[in-house]
């Protein structure tokens, strides 16, 4: 933990979405000169509080609220679909928000409006507006000429894989196995992360269609790792898996730690999810 200054005694509350979690702190202006190296402390689920990312809330000109959110690796992140319904839920079980409809501002997608649904006065479920999927290579980025990467022939120490790549705010690359469950995430995902393709890295979802319904991810987070669930990759896999001709506009995407319903709204090219957002508990950050 960090030592007693400047975020000694700072309130945090501990929140995930479907296992991803996230510290989250709603006490600042703007973040911190050593956001990185604080993220990298506070994630660390040894000698930290433990999390995939640490999460601000920041006032916005534009929007409710500026979400900002660094990795376990203090690299900073675009979006992220699992934060931004823990965002809404803090905000509008705290009474920040008391519409059902709210704005949250990201750096990789601009404002997302979100709605959500209570019970017993408290958020169970926010639906996203997750944005227009980007397609073209250089805007996702990846170093491919073209307006779609679809099925494009990648290679990484020895192994080739056919991926399909996407960006929901933050870049995707969507890789279809024979079994999810057997396969070695952490090996290929932090090789194909890396890879030269990609000038910011990747989040790399492994999945596998089980219907035009349904379909079945493990992800490896740009960051963090392998987590329990990445909520923008469960829309760049449907969204993917279109593309593809394997599954409809509106499924479900299993993820190890549950489920997210995923539509892709063909009258205005917008990406929804929805899903859970969690409370943990609450603390103060000490010596």
């Amino acid at each position: 933990m960090p030592g007693r200054g400047l975020f000694f005694g700072m309130e945090f509350v501990k929140m995930h979405g479907l296992g991803n979690d996230f510290i989250v702190i709603h006490s600042e202006q703007d973040v911190p000169e050593n956001a990185a190296e604080l993220s990298v402390r506070l994630c660390d689920r040894h000698f930290g509080i433990g999390a995939d990312g640490l999460v601000f809330i920041l006032p916005s000109s534009r929007a409710d609220a500026f979400m900002r959110i660094f990795n376990a690796d203090g690299s900073e992140s675009e979006q992220c679909g699992n934060a931004i319904r823990c965002v809404a839920k803090y905000l509008w079980d705290r009474a920040y928000v008391r519409s059902e409809t709210l704005t949250v501002e990201t750096k990789g997608a601009g404002v997302q409006p979100l709605s959500v649904e209570t019970q017993d006065g408290k958020v169970v479920k926010v639906r996203v507006d997750m944005g227009e999927p980007i397609f073209r290579g250089r805007d996702i980025p990846i170093m491919r000429e073209g307006e779609r990467i679809i099925n494009e022939i990648i290679e990484t120490h020895g192994r080739t894989f056919q991926f399909t790549a996407v960006s929901m705010g933050n870049p995707h690359c969507v890789i279809e196995v024979e079994d999810t469950a057997q396969f070695d995430v952490a090996a290929w995902g932090s090789k194909l992360e890396q890879h030269a393709w990609f000038p910011r890295r990747t989040n790399v979802e492994f999945i596998r269609v089980i219907s035009p319904e349904r379909a079945v991810m493990r992800v490896w987070e740009r960051g963090s790792g392998e987590t329990l669930a990445c909520g923008s990759g469960a829309c760049a896999v449907l969204v993917a898996s279109v593309m593809t001709g394997r599954m409809k506009r509106n499924a479900t995407i299993d993820l190890p730690g549950g489920e997210l319903f995923i539509e892709w709204d063909e009258s205005n090219n917008h990406v929804y999810m929805t899903g859970q957002a969690q409370e943990v508990f609450e603390g103060r950050l000490g010596e």
